[in-house]
């Protein structure tokens, strides 16, 4: 499933004052690394992830497992910062980044 033009810009825009909650480092996708990345979008179904691994090839593959596992969708990459978003049908209106702009 693919995010329409107008939603993907209006969650860039949202994305842009977000900071990165998780970090995937060396040891990739790992059981604790996916709980959290699971737990985040839950909770704020928009979310940033910066993705500490220097190969840009393996970046892209981090991010592509990464989405598939989760069954997000990619908004925007800039540089080693992913946008991240994954509709949640029942959101807590006090955790949602998507409800309080």
């Amino acid at each position: 499933m693919s995010l329409d033009p107008e939603l993907k810009k209006k969650l860039r825009g949202i994305g842009h004052a977000l900071h990165p909650v998780v970090t995937v480092a060396g040891n990739g996708l790992s059981e604790g690394v996916l709980t959290e990345l699971e737990r985040a979008l839950h909770d704020h179904e928009l979310i940033k992830v910066k993705l500490a691994v220097p190969d840009r090839e393996q970046r892209k593959q981090l991010r592509a497992q990464m989405c598939a596992q989760l069954k997000a969708q990619l908004v925007q990459e800039i540089g080693k910062v992913v946008l991240v978003y994954r509709r949640n049908p029942e959101p807590n209106p006090k955790l949602t980044n998507l409800r309080r702009t």
